[in-house]
């Protein structure tokens, strides 16, 4: 007999909590008929024309501005696309769902559970990309290595950025990276970053002459930024001495087109005095 009546009040119990569940449910979603669905399909149409208008725009405008504003302006497309995926997703929250109060709560709630089971790795890089807005690890026009990878980001996207390398392959990487990997950003929004320039020459030359070449060649290429230093270092390595030649390009996105005139002018510049090269038989890698 006692069993019968725990079963009883379970079943009820069960029919209780499901029917409030149904009521939940009827009061959270909006009726829903062909015309909203119609009102959704436009708003997702405007949405996706209008972060494609946004992203043509800006593209051509960045290329078309002084450059010390090429970069500003870039940099602006994830605002302007977060503005227009926030507001159609409002948009659309407001056609099917009553957003009161309680609702709002209830929806939240469902909507972080599902996230946080379903698409964990997803929500993750919405999270970081949302993070990245304010922390600024990297901006759309910054020369960033993550990983093995390096290049300029030329898109940041809400999951992700695409990084274009020097090979022009385009690299997609989520922003959860940023938990796990150090991010090494060359320029952070400026529109000069450093770069060096490695020379390796015999021990026995003359390391005054060399680095007075090393300061002309920078000082007179058409790249050179003249406002930032010129430095060179030097390092005395088994197979001869190795010198770092540090200067700026005016524009970023020149580093390896610099890097050419850099080596190209210096090459004939030796050739001219006689600077003679380390005799290995193995070329040096990197800077061992």
């Amino acid at each position: 007999m006692l069993r019968l009546v725990s079963s009883i009040f379970f079943a009820q119990s069960a029919s209780g909590t499901a029917e409030e569940t149904a009521d939940q449910a009827k009061r959270l979603i909006a009726e829903i008929n062909i015309w909203k669905i119609t009102q959704a399909l436009i708003i997702l149409l405007v949405a996706y024309l209008a972060i494609l208008f946004l992203e043509r725009v800006i593209s051509w405008l960045s290329e078309r501005v002084n450059r010390e504003w090429r970069l500003g302006i870039k940099q602006s497309l994830p605002f302007f696309r977060t503005v227009v995926l926030t507001t159609s997703g409002i948009t659309l929250l407001n056609l099917f769902v009553n957003l009161s109060r309680s609702n709002v709560l209830a929806l939240t709630g469902t909507v972080a559970v599902a996230l946080g089971f379903a698409f964990k790795d997803y929500a993750s890089s919405v999270i970081a990309g949302l993070v990245g807005l304010f922390e600024v690890p990297y901006r759309v026009g910054d020369r960033i290595q993550i990983g093995e990878h390096y290049g300029e980001v030329t898109s940041y996207g809400l999951r992700g950025l695409r990084l274009q390398t020097p090979d022009d392959n385009i690299v997609t990487i989520p922003h959860n990276k940023i938990w796990t990997e150090a991010v090494s950003n060359a320029n952070s929004g400026e529109l000069e970053a450093q770069v060096v320039t490695n020379f390796y020459l015999a021990h026995q030359v003359d390391s005054q002459l060399v680095i007075k070449i090393l300061y002309r060649v920078a000082l007179t290429s058409k790249y050179t930024q003249l406002k930032l230093p010129v430095v060179v270092f030097l390092e005395e390595k088994p197979w001869g001495t190795l010198f770092r030649l540090k200067s700026y390009p005016m524009d970023a996105r020149d580093e390896f087109d610099y890097q050419t005139d850099l080596i190209k002018r210096a090459k004939r510049v030796f050739a001219k005095y006689g600077i003679a090269y380390p005799r290995v038989s193995v070329a040096p890698s990197g800077e061992e």
